[in-house]
């Protein structure tokens, strides 16, 4: 006797971490600019008043035309089993089955900054910590804004993760933190603490002194300004004498020998 067996689908997917992209089971699913815009701005915020919703898609035309506009959009919209939006009163929202890779991006970035960080012998997040940007290519301001927003807390993620694993003796994985942070923001001291902490955790006490020395170049270089007393406190006391070691030029040519 043959058992009936129940197929249960994946959740409608939206991807706005690299290119727009909409996933519906297995098939990726074409949409116009206004509904790839429309999805976007809700899957970033969630529930949205029409008014706003509306005004901010299209800014330039009056309010009528703009709901009218936002009327068509959702009328366009792939209709299925599962809604992509629902409606609250005069708001929109997403509908809770619709998964949107931003927000797991948030909670795994934010689970690392509040000290959530791996359980020991875990795999650290890195591939999403260091994935690519929300939607580039769109220069709209509320697209604009919100990738500011990730990156920040991309960049932060990763130097507590560096700390979070230089604290579980492991130094090696901490430095791939670091130097993600140091590939986003090459002028950013605190991602740069973080490869010296690695260093400094494997007891390579010469190369924490390098990677400090071509940072304070690179610093002095683009920005004339020196790196922060806590930073300089770091390392131990050297000699009053020291010659800078074969090979290492400019703070700039330094970060061109770094790897990346």
């Amino acid at each position: 006797m043959s058992e009936a067996i129940a197929l249960v689908s994946s959740p409608p997917r939206l991807r706005l971490l690299g290119q727009f992209r909409l996933e519906i089971g297995t098939e990726t699913v074409e949409l116009c600019r206004n509904g790839q815009r429309l999805l976007a701005f809700l899957g970033l915020r969630g529930r949205v008043c029409r008014t706003v919703l509306a005004g901010t898609l299209w800014p330039e035309v009056t309010e009528e035309h703009a709901r009218g506009s936002l009327r068509t959009t959702l009328w366009k919209l792939p209709r299925g089993d599962t809604p992509l939006i629902g409606a609250c009163g005069d708001s929109l929202l997403v509908a809770p089955a619709l998964r949107v890779d931003v927000h797991t991006l948030t909670r795994t970035a934010l689970g690392v900054v509040q000290g959530c960080g791996p359980p020991l012998h875990a795999r650290p997040p890195l591939g999403l910590l260091v994935g690519e940007d929300l939607l580039p290519g769109w220069d709209e301001d509320w697209i604009l804004m919100e990738r500011e927003r990730l990156r920040q807390l991309r960049l932060h993620a990763l130097d507590a993760l560096a700390e979070a694993l230089v604290r579980q003796g492991r130094p090696a994985l901490a430095m791939e933190a670091a130097w993600a942070g140091v590939r986003a923001e090459p002028l950013r001291e605190s991602a740069h603490r973080a490869v010296v902490a690695a260093h400094l955790a494997e007891g390579n006490v010469s190369e924490a002194v390098r990677h400090y020395d071509a940072f304070r170049r690179l610093l002095n270089e683009e920005l004339g300004v020196e790196p922060s007393p806590r930073f300089a406190r770091m390392l131990p006391e050297r000699l009053p004498a020291r010659t800078t070691p074969p090979g290492w030029g400019t703070g700039r040519d330094d970060l061109r020998a770094w790897p990346g």
